[in-house]
């Protein structure tokens, strides 16, 4: 996930307790790397995509600020409810959907991390013989997580402000400086963001994966 361009790298996201019940709470591992320090958290949302037909119907399931963000690297768990079963088409309940994992800084998305989630039926009965009404309880949800589709969109993060020491600058300690002499700082952030972002898989690769505007 590392593109070498923006002050935060995602190194790996991980989904845990998959597959597992419909009800049980979502939960994913993310690793990732600061740069440089950053004056502001970051956002984390998960939103589940309820239907395909519009996105009144997609709910997000949690956000949270993590900060403060310091030069390093982290690791955190990200733990949220199920979807309310009761806000989604009853004919979308069962079957295959999106969820998606987006982290943002000072309200600009930067990355967005997309999975197909299948809700199904493990008791074959219920399979052949699905309910009018969807037993929920019943349903089973598989997160396709060898299949992720990463989009970066490019971003402005704050100016890096490192000063490199004199010795590294090649500056003698013991000569006389001229007034407001720098010994030499490292470039700037990268430019204003642009429109569109830059779709890549992880290191497994996309086979397929999914595409953010693909009908389900």
């Amino acid at each position: 996930l590392n593109d070498g361009m923006s002050a935060i790298n995602v190194t790996s996201v991980t989904v845990l307790d998959n597959p597992s019940m419909f009800s049980n709470p979502l939960q994913f591992e993310i690793q990732y790397e600061c740069l440089y320090d950053l004056n502001d958290d970051l956002e984390w949302k998960l939103i589940y995509v309820g239907s395909a037909e519009s996105e009144r119907y997609d709910q997000l399931l949690d956000s949270v600020l993590v900060g403060p963000v310091v030069r390093g690297s982290y690791r955190f768990v990200f733990q949220v409810d199920p979807p309310d079963h009761t806000k989604l088409p009853v004919d979308d309940i069962v079957g295959v959907t999106v969820i998606l994992l987006t982290c943002s800084y000072r309200g600009k998305e930067f990355i967005r991390v997309g999975y197909y989630v299948n809700n199904e039926y493990i008791d074959e009965d219920l399979r052949e013989n699905p309910p009018s009404s969807p037993a929920v309880h019943r349903l089973h949800r598989n997160i396709l997580a060898d299949k992720p589709r990463v989009t970066k969109f490019p971003i402005e993060f704050d100016t890096p402000t490192f000063v490199q020491p004199m010795w590294q600058a090649g500056v003698d300690p013991g000569m006389p400086q001229m007034p407001g002499a720098m010994p030499g700082a490292m470039p700037g952030a990268m430019p204003g963001a642009q429109p569109g972002g830059v779709t890549q898989g992880f290191d497994t690769g996309l086979n397929g994966g999914l595409a953010m505007d693909m009908a389900i």
